[in-house]
């Protein structure tokens, strides 16, 4: 009877152990990239003038507070972005990546324009509403793959460009500091 009382108890944790309240908003401590699981690295809130627009959470094989190693490792890894604003639209999300893309590179967006713009123009062709999830999925040799709400959405090619989108968040200048530090597990 003991261990029945045991099982039962275990399974009764284990929805509990397998996600993170961030906020109020329930997040996942796993995510799966192709055929392996993800750990949660941290996450926290994107905050802009006091309003909390978004949740962004990071994912890794192996937990890391080295941005820069983040940045440019060659691994598979996520960002997931639950919008929890309505503040939030296409538009403003869109300048807000741009601006990113600006600092990420050191203002030299250039080689990355098409790529750019390619995730732009099909990832956020819908209208942006709250409760919508975006998963940037990086995998090597593949690229890194938008979705919303679990729909693949599009695919851009290339180390150089995961290299700049993941240092919108994780930059050293980033969209918003207290957020990479939350990322980081900070």
């Amino acid at each position: 009877m003991k261990i029945v009382a045991m099982i039962v108890a275990m399974l009764a944790l284990t929805p509990a152990m397998a996600q993170t309240k961030i906020s109020g908003n329930i997040m996942p401590n796993v995510m799966k990239v192709g055929g392996e699981y993800l750990k949660m690295n941290g996450g926290g809130i994107r905050e802009k003038m006091f309003f909390d627009l978004y949740v962004g959470v990071l994912y890794l094989q192996e937990k890391t507070t080295d941005a820069d190693a983040i940045i440019n490792g060659d691994k598979p890894m996520a960002i997931k972005i639950k919008i929890i604003s309505g503040m939030v639209d296409n538009e403003n999300f869109q300048e807000a990546l741009e601006e990113g893309f600006e600092k990420s590179t050191g203002g030299n967006v250039a080689p990355y324009r098409d790529r750019m713009d390619q995730m732009m123009d099909v990832g956020f062709a819908d209208d942006i509403k709250t409760n919508d999830v975006y998963d940037i999925v990086y995998q090597p040799g593949i690229g890194c793959t938008l979705y919303k709400n679990d729909n693949s959405l599009v695919t851009v090619t290339g180390l150089d460009f995961k290299k700049a989108l993941f240092g919108v968040w994780l930059c050293d200048d980033p969209a918003d500091a207290g957020l990479k530090k939350k990322m980081l597990g900070k």
